[in-house]
């Protein structure tokens, strides 16, 4: 199979990079960096944020499991330790998996399409920047003591401004309707560059499988997050306007807030999971030096698992005295749901099984992933069984089993990303060895951190307590957990030690340093700002491997897929990717940072009752959204319509 860009043959040739060059790249200015719009820029600024914002929280839990290592610890008071705790998960689930996973989407979609940017670059833009200014958001009421105190579930009545008085809570419903609205804009976006930007040829047969979970994963999005926006809204209102939705001695309803946050929680762990699947679809053949097996059923199973995850929110809520003919249906559609996943694993078995293996970092978290994922998975089972889970229900149990599930479920595929696509995104190789030893410390330390809580929860071990006193049976295991948290702590350390090795001494990467199969390994390393000279009429599933792919990008390439006349690439039908039309992308711009400074402003307002400073960022943001969207005068050929 070819492995780089040279052996695939000649592409155009000096004059058309130098028109090409000269229409993407960006000032190497300050204001070209706060005004970039190109979206490999923005994929690497998803990643090195969330991964702070990963780091800050696994400090926490560090922290939380020392308080935990013996019985009636002093290390944490119970307000320090429900802040810490309660920022931990919402970190972890809001601010680190989502946005870590959207960050590898950001960067490779468009690659993977064979597309030279976003279909809506500026609103790309705005969604990291509101991310961004919602983590800081969230994480600068920790030092200021007054960070989210509820979990990252918040359940009420605990959480109403007579349990909780105080910022904490409003940080928390702000804060996460200000982080949707990124999620939101990266969902749309997505969606219409996976649908409508995809280079001619590329059927939906052909796309990858990471694409595939990028899109289920952003139509699970734009269903489910309107549901947590609508709950934290009205907890918000509860809290600030002494409104009644929850409260019931006024007619509110408790299980009105776990009915409206599950029904997006449960959905949300595959909104984690399911690009982390795609991940794992995506390294696996290369290293198996065969195409993935069962193509049309992963992405069936995608698909499938994207729809029935909508109905088990109720598994969450065994617990509550719903009545007893509704723990059926949801039993048997969290049952259910196992099938898709099951079948995926199956699929990736048997790819190891025909394939010839190269054992490399990134297949060894693949493996990694895979083992630890199975043992979630079969603990899920088990929950999914009325009378286990109402028997295992808020205990440590089911801290071992979401940890299994989301830790071994995204953390894993997210770490052979790293190492499999580091590469690509900084052109320089990492260190096998250095990459080796974290994985085993990250393995061990992972297994050896939360298996031990499956013991501990079945001794009865209640979850989201801050002590304990001794002679219960719960020291030792809590003892070896603590020792896994340092263990594992140490393997992530040495994953950010050889990635800054990389980036600094690292060799210079080849083009195509694993014989990749999808279309971001046809570009350089790191890409252009065009991304491909030629954009690709692609003749398989796995262009890259595909002599006829690689002949449609050589001397012979017509002009409607070089496209040097100003910024411009290609859309395509959204069934089979046909050729359409040739579109205008949209120059670098501050635009999306001053919109997303005025929605700031707004949250800022809203937190401290400054409602006049609310409605002023309102008027920046509102000011900003009409200039961006205010009509340019063009001809049609500039707009890329035929005249």
């Amino acid at each position: 199979m070819p492995s780089s860009t040279t052996e695939r043959g000649a592409g155009p040739g000096t004059e058309v990079v130098e028109r090409l060059t000269a229409e993407w790249a960006e000032p190497p200015t300050l204001r070209g960096w706060f005004s970039t719009v190109d979206h490999k820029r923005i994929g690497r600024r998803y990643l090195v944020t969330a991964a702070v914002f990963f780091g800050f929280a696994g400090f926490s839990a560090l922290a939380m499991r020392t308080q935990l290592a013996g019985p009636e610890a002093e290390i944490l008071s119970p307000g320090e330790y429900n802040q810490l705790f309660s920022m931990h998960g919402t970190a972890m689930i809001f601010l680190f998996s989502t946005p870590m996973l959207f960050g590898f989407g950001n960067f490779l979609v468009p690659l993977m399409v064979g597309a030279r940017d976003m279909a809506f670059p500026r609103l790309n833009a705005f969604g990291y920047w509101v991310f961004l200014f919602a983590g800081l958001f969230m994480w600068a009421s920790v030092p200021a003591g007054a960070a989210p105190n509820g979990g990252w579930f918040a359940y009420v009545p605990l959480t109403d401004e007579r349990h909780t008085p105080g910022l904490h809570l409003d940080v928390y419903t702000l804060g996460l309707l200000f982080l949707g609205i990124s999620t939101s804009a990266g969902a749309i976006n997505f969606i219409v560059t996976s649908l409508k930007l995809r280079a001619p040829g590329m059927s939906l047969n052909r796309v990858p499988v990471f694409v595939w979970a990028i899109v289920a994963t952003s139509f699970m999005v734009i269903f489910a997050l309107p549901v947590l926006n609508l709950d934290n809204a009205l907890l918000f209102l509860d809290r600030r306007f002494d409104t009644r939705f929850f409260d019931t001695d006024r007619g509110g309803n408790v299980l009105l807030w776990q009915h409206l946050f599950w029904i997006f929680g449960h959905p949300d762990v595959y909104i984690i999971v399911m690009p982390a699947l795609g991940i794992v679809s995506a390294v696996l053949p290369v290293f198996c030096r065969r195409g993935i097996v069962a193509y049309p059923l992963i992405v069936l199973s995608v698909v499938a698992i994207a729809i029935i995850s909508f109905g088990v929110w109720v598994h969450h809520m065994f617990a509550t005295g719903l009545p007893q003919l509704s723990y059926g249906f949801f039993s048997a559609a969290s049952t259910i749901i196992t099938i898709p996943s099951g079948l995926q694993i199956f699929a990736w078995l048997a790819t190891m099984l025909l394939g010839r293996i190269v054992v490399r970092v990134p297949f060894l978290f693949v493996v990694g992933f895979i083992v630890t994922f199975v043992i979630g998975g079969f603990t899920g089972v088990m929950f999914a069984l009325t009378a286990f889970d109402q028997q295992t229900t808020d205990s440590y149990f089911v801290v071992a089993h979401f940890h299994y599930v989301l830790f071994g479920g995204a953390v894993f595929p997210i770490l052979a990303a790293i190492y499999y696509w580091l590469p690509k995104i900084s052109g320089r190789m990492y260190s096998e060895r250095l990459g080796r030893y974290a994985f085993w410390l990250i393995f061990v330390g992972m297994n050896l951190t939360f298996f031990p809580m499956h013991v501990s929860g079945l001794l009865g071990m209640p979850r989201r307590v801050y002590t304990y006193p001794g002679g219960l049976g719960w020291d030792p295991w809590n003892l070896l957990a603590t020792v896994g948290a340092y263990v594992l702590g140490l393997g992530l350390l040495l994953v950010a030690v050889g990635v800054v090795h990389a980036l600094r001494r690292g060799a210079p990467a080849p083009d195509d340093p694993w014989g990749g199969d999808s279309l971001e390994w046809a570009t350089s390393s790191p890409p252009k700002p065009y991304n491909f000279p030629v954009l690709p009429r692609v003749h398989s599933l796995h262009p890259v491997w595909d002599p006829r792919t690689a002949e449609s990008t050589g001397p012979g390439a017509t002009e409607d897929r070089i496209l040097t006349d100003g910024r411009q690439t290609l859309f395509t039908s959204e069934l089979d990717g046909r050729y359409e039309r040739a579109v205008r992308m949209p120059e670098e711009t501050l635009k999306p940072l001053v919109a997303a400074i005025g929605l700031l402003t707004v949250f800022v307002g809203l937190l401290f009752a400054w409602y006049w400073v609310a409605a002023a960022g309102g008027a920046l943001f509102a000011g900003t959204l009409a200039g961006w969207l205010w009509p340019a005068h063009r001809t049609p050929e500039e707009a890329g319509v035929p005249a």
